[in-house]
């Protein structure tokens, strides 16, 4: 499954006469844009930072007014659910585009056992498609979002409603379209992830290295306090009392101060 079996790079062309493959082609742009055409008379537009996934057996041109390059595998048995061809965007660190990359660069080389690698950077590719098909569904102002919540929710001194003020759209209209979109609101979010993160940060193996109010530092908490309380509420039981289970946390835990009561409104908490 994932099994990359060829990896070849295009320089600048502009035109790709009809033709089929007899397994998956992807198709990374790394410059120019252009358009593949299909037999149903379906077209696929792209440009660079984007990757076309075309099935097997489907019969497909590609041509571009201006050119374009490409890295493009061919692969077996792949892992997506979608069966059609379809177009995926690169996320803004360019994952795509450096697994492409690698791939390209294993496959030519003469490593021993390179094989290992290409079939983890398999797995990595289709991953990433999948993954990145999947939330081509949010609008690009959610994506933004997303994107700011899930690199910054766990440095303390992320501001998320300044990140969100700072865009371009209503305040108000921003909140409900993520909420609208992802079934919860930025600060949900931020907190679901947050608490993620603590779950498995109290159940490792290092955890009683850490005191509680360290972990939190670790989420994206100042206020150990505050971080027991959400805990609390998020898991039923205090951080302390939720790696104790785990034969971990053994240090004192703020949140056992029988103090259950929310932030205060207005505190800035998030």
């Amino acid at each position: 499954m994932n099994t990359i079996l060829f990896v070849g790079e295009l320089p600048k062309t502009f035109d790709v006469r009809w033709h089929t493959h007899d397994q998956w082609e992807l198709v990374y742009c790394t410059s120019g844009q252009g358009a593949f055409q299909f037999t149903s008379g379906a077209v696929i537009a792209y440009q660079t930072g984007e990757a076309v996934v075309i099935p097997p057996g489907v019969l497909h041109a590609n041509s571009s007014a201006g050119g374009f390059t490409n890295i493009y595998i061919t692969m077996a048995e792949p892992s997506f659910s979608q069966k059609q061809a379809f177009r995926v965007g690169d996320d803004d660190i360019q994952s795509l585009k450096s697994a492409f990359c690698q791939a390209r660069y294993y496959y030519v080389s003469d490593l021993q056992m390179r094989e290992l690698i290409l079939a983890s950077l398999g797995d990595l590719i289709a991953g990433y498609l999948t993954v990145f098909q999947t939330n081509a569904a949010y609008s690009a102002p959610v994506e933004q979002i997303r994107t700011s919540i899930t690199r910054n929710f766990s440095h303390p001194d992320y501001a998320l409603n300044q990140m969100i003020h700072s865009m371009p759209f209503n305040y108000d209209y921003l909140r409900k379209l993520f909420k609208k979109e992802v079934g919860m609101s930025p600060l949900e979010y931020m907190t679901n992830l947050r608490m993620k993160n603590a779950e498995m940060l109290l159940s490792a193996m290092w955890a009683n290295d850490y005191t509680v109010a360290e972990i939190a530092q670790m989420c994206g908490f100042e206020d150990a306090l505050y971080f027991s309380r959400v805990f609390k509420k998020h898991f039923g039981c205090s951080p302390s009392c939720f790696g104790k289970r785990h034969g971990q946390i053994q240090r004192a835990d703020p949140g056992c101060t029988g103090i259950d009561a929310e932030a205060p409104a207005g505190s800035g908490r998030p």
